[in-house]
C-alpha cells in the first residue's frame, strides 16, 4: 500500500492539474491567444529560469554522472534506430513514418520531466542532465527521419541547417548551459537574485501543466487508431520494458531511475505535432499520437513508479 500511495502522490497531482485545464478550457476560461502565449512564456522563459537555477544551484562536480549521461545517449539512439527500422518493415503507408518513429521515441522531458522530478524530489535533480543528454538528439533524429520521409521533397533544402541552429539557441538548453559555470565555480548569488530566480522559477511547472491540459483535444487520438495504438504501446510500455532492466542491471537508482522513467515513459511532445505540420509530415498522426499517450501516461507511469518503488529501487 506504501508504494502504490508514493505511485499515486507522485503521478495524481500532475494530472490532475492536466485535466482540470482541460475542463476550464471546455468551458471558456482560456483562448487561444492566452495558451499561445503561456506556451511561449514557459518555453523561452520560466522553464530555463527553473532550470538555470536548479543548475547554479548544485555542484555539478559532485553530481556528474558520465554513465548516466552515456546511457541517455546511447539508449535515445538505439531506440530511435530499432522504432525506424521497424516503421520502415510494418508500415505501408510510407507517408506515415515520419511522424509515426517521431510519436513512438520522443518524450515530453522538460515540461513534464522537470514536473514529476520536482514533485518526487523538490528539485528538478538529474532531469537537467538527462535533458541535454537526450533533447538535442531527438531534435536531430526528427529532422532527419522526417526529412527523409517527408511528403514534400521541393522544400528540404535548409531544413536540417535551420534546425541545428534551433538546437544550439533553444532556451531550455541555453537555461542549462548557463547554469554551468556557477555551478563549476560554486557561485552562491545575493539573495535577491536568489530570490528572483525563485520567482521566475515557481510558476514554471503549473503553468506547463495548464497549458498541456488547456491545449488537449480528446477527439484527435480517434483519428489514424491503429498506428496511434502502436505508437503508444512503444512509447509508453515497451521502451520502458526494455531500458529500464538495463538501468536497474547497471545500478542506477532513485533520482537517477525516475530521471530515466521520464526518459523512456513519457508520453510524446507536442513539438512532435509542431514538427510533423511544418516539415511536411503527417501531422494528424502526430496529434493522435500526443493526445493518446498523453492521455495514457496517467496510468502507465503510476505503475512504472509502483512497480520500482515496490522493488526498493527508488
Amino acid at each position: 500500500m506504501e508504494s502504490l500511495i508514493y505511485s499515486l502522490n507522485a503521478t495524481v497531482p500532475i494530472f490532475a492539474v492536466i485535466f482540470l485545464s482541460y475542463l476550464l478550457r471546455r468551458h471558456g476560461f482560456f483562448s487561444d491567444g492566452f495558451l499561445a502565449t503561456a506556451d511561449k512564456l514557459v518555453f523561452r522563459v520560466l522553464l530555463p529560469a527553473l532550470l538555470f537555477r536548479d543548475i547554479a544551484a548544485g555542484r555539478i562536480t559532485e553530481t556528474f554522472d558520465a554513465r548516466f549521461f552515456l546511457f541517455c545517449a546511447v539508449s535515445t539512439t538505439i531506440y530511435f534506430l530499432v522504432i525506424w527500422l521497424g516503421a520502415e518493415l510494418f508500415l505501408k503507408d510510407k507517408s506515415m513514418v515520419g511522424a509515426f518513429v517521431q510519436g513512438s521515441f520522443r518524450g515530453s522531458l522538460a515540461v513534464l520531466g522537470v514536473a514529476f522530478v520536482q514533485n518526487i524530489y523538490g528539485d528538478a535533480g538529474l532531469a537537467p542532465l538527462m535533458i541535454v543528454a537526450t533533447v538535442p538528439l531527438y531534435n536531430i533524429y526528427s529532422v532527419i527521419v522526417l526529412t527523409v520521409r517527408s511528403n514534400d521533397r521541393a522544400a528540404q533544402e535548409g531544413r536540417l541547417k535551420k534546425t541545428l541552429t534551433g538546437i544550439a539557441t533553444n532556451p531550455i538548453i541555453l537555461g542549462i548551459l548557463a547554469g554551468l559555470p556557477f555551478s563549476l565555480l560554486a557561485v552562491d548569488f545575493p539573495p535577491m537574485v536568489a530570490k528572483t530566480l525563485d520567482l521566475l522559477a515557481a510558476p514554471a511547472t503549473p503553468l506547463a501543466l495548464i497549458s498541456i491540459g488547456a491545449g488537449f483535444e480528446g477527439r484527435r487520438a480517434l483519428r489514424k487508431l491503429r498506428p496511434t495504438a502502436a505508437a503508444a504501446f512503444i512509447k509508453l510500455i515497451l521502451i520502458p520494458a526494455v531500458f529500464l532492466p538495463v538501468a536497474v542491471w547497471m545500478g542506477f537508482r532513485n533520482e537517477a531511475l525516475v530521471a530515466l522513467v521520464i526518459m523512456t515513459g513519457a508520453p510524446s511532445t507536442v513539438t512532435c505535432y509542431i514538427m510533423a505540420k511544418n516539415m511536411a509530415g503527417d501531422h494528424v498522426l502526430s496529434s493522435s499520437i500526443v493526445v493518446a499517450t498523453t492521455a495514457l501516461s496517467s496510468i502507465t507511469m503510476t505503475a512504472i513508479l509502483f512497480i520500482l518503488k515496490s522493488n526498493g529501487l527508488i
